[in-house]
């Protein structure tokens, strides 16, 4: 088992990271736009890169056989480092099409980096749940138990693993929070960002005293975990573009997206219920306006698109 002083090492070098390009990651954009015959789709790191990888490369194929005159050397699917090198891309014009999360859509839009145009729905939803989680057994049984506690969250600019958990200590307690997502400077707590999956595996594993992730995380480790706060009503995260499109192109991907076949879903293998299936299973034209209640958390946190440097 790898050991808490380890994970929370490799945790804060992650953060710390930010922005800066990895091997098989982007951090930095580079390539055509879309309107230059090219369309490059970005996967935020909710998951690990492989498995992402084979969640999604039957969209990407769909979106080469729909989009004219996309082709097969056209098309890109990349793993973006994070939420706001996604927010960045497209922003630039340099990515076009992306996978991301609530908070970071919606502060991107009102910072003009990116258009929301789809929300996606799973496990028969079009809302989703944020839980503060401890291992089985612990003594932190609620909020106000954190004090001093080494806590693990996805990125820092995921709805369901930050701004919420965050947001449900603020109310619940008289804990300092960080002064911004990715910082622990002035929190009450010692405050580490990774990924979903990660944060949920470090506290099921106790590498770390809790988590703050999406309910598909705790999921994923409910045996050996713990709930210590929850928050539903979530609106389900967003497919964005680049403000850089122009409409017919815009609409063109909205099409591609409503009118695909449940095989688009199913992941590298093509087969359904299977360890590759995309975690969601249908979209839905949507705008900003979906969003407008993490927005909302967010300002209340003090949180704004200042956290975007």
């Amino acid at each position: 088992m790898e050991s808490r002083r380890n994970f929370l090492k490799a945790a804060g070098a992650a953060t710390t990271a930010g922005m800066v390009g990895t091997a098989g990651c982007i951090g930095s954009f580079g390539g055509d736009p879309y309107v230059d015959g090219s369309l490059t789709f970005l996967m935020s790191p909710t998951e690990p890169q492989d498995q992402m990888t084979a969640q999604y490369e039957p969209i990407g194929e769909h979106l080469v056989d729909q989009l004219d005159p996309i082709g097969e050397d056209d098309m890109e699917m990349r793993y973006s480092e994070n939420y706001g090198a996604t927010l960045e891309g497209l922003n630039s014009g340099n990515a076009d099409v992306a996978e991301t999360g609530p908070f970071a859509a919606a502060l991107g839009v009102n910072s003009g980096k990116v258009d929301i145009i789809l929300q996606r729905k799973a496990f028969g939803g079009w809302e989703y749940s944020s839980f503060i989680v401890a291992p089985k057994g612990s003594d932190i049984t609620e909020p106000a138990d954190l004090e001093g506690a080494d806590i693990a969250f996805a990125d820092a600019l995921s709805a369901s693993g930050s701004l919420y958990p965050l947001a449900m200590i603020k109310e619940e307690t008289d804990l300092s929070l960080p002064e911004e997502p990715g910082s622990a400077t002035g929190a009450d707590f010692n405050p580490q960002w990774t990924t979903h999956i990660e944060a949920s595996n470090a506290a099921a594993d106790e590498q770390v005293d809790a988590a703050g992730v999406g309910d598909f995380a705790y999921y994923a480790n409910e045996e050996d975990l713990q709930v210590v706060a929850e928050r539903s009503g979530i609106p389900r995260a967003p497919i964005v573009v680049s403000p850089e499109l122009s409409d017919d192109e815009k609409e063109a991907i909205i099409t591609a997206f409503t009118d695909a076949p449940d095989e688009m879903y199913y992941g590298a293998d093509g087969e359904a219920d299977t360890d590759d299936d995309v975690w969601f299973d249908d979209v839905r034209e949507r705008g900003v306006d979906t969003y407008q209640p993490v927005v909302d958390t967010a300002e209340n946190l003090g949180y704004g698109e200042e956290i975007f440097g």
